[in-house]
C-alpha cells in the first residue's frame, strides 16, 4: 500500500511541475497570467487530479481564472500525456488555494498584535 501511495505522490509532483510549466509557457489566456500551481492531489486510481492554484494578487476574484483553467484542461491533459509515461492522464479539477492568502492574513494579525505590545508583555 505504501508503494502505491508513493507512486501517486510522485505522479502528483511531476504533474505539478509540468502544469506550472504549461501555464507559464503555453497558455496565453490573460485570465491565468498571474497564478501559480501550488499543488496536485491524484486519486488512488489515477483517474482524477485536484489541481490547486493561487493568484498572485490575493484579493482578486478566482472565478475567471478557474473558468479559464477548466477551458484549457483538455489542452493541458494532452501536453501531460506527451510528457508523462503513464497509461491514463487524470481528469483535472481546478481548486482555488487560499492558504497563501490566509497565511498572509494571519501574519498581518500577529504583526498588529506585536505592534500594539512592543515589550512583549503577556498580562
Amino acid at each position: 500500500m505504501s508503494k502505491e501511495f508513493s507512486r501517486t505522490r510522485r505522479v502528483a509532483e511531476q504533474m505539478r511541475r509540468l502544469l506550472s510549466e504549461i501555464v507559464r509557457r503555453d497558455i496565453k489566456d490573460p485570465r491565468i497570467q498571474f497564478l501559480t500551481i501550488t499543488g496536485v492531489e491524484v486519486s488512488g486510481d489515477m483517474s482524477h487530479a485536484k489541481v490547486f492554484f493561487s493568484l498572485l494578487e490575493p484579493d482578486a476574484d478566482p472565478a475567471p481564472a478557474e473558468t479559464a483553467l477548466a477551458k484549457a484542461a483538455g489542452f493541458m491533459r494532452s501536453h501531460l500525456g506527451k510528457a508523462m509515461h503513464i497509461r491514463q492522464i487524470p481528469q483535472l479539477h481546478f481548486i482555488h488555494d487560499t492558504s497563501m492568502a490566509e497565511g498572509a492574513r494571519i501574519t498581518s494579525l500577529i504583526d498588529d498584535v506585536l505592534d500594539k505590545d512592543p515589550e512583549g508583555s503577556h498580562d
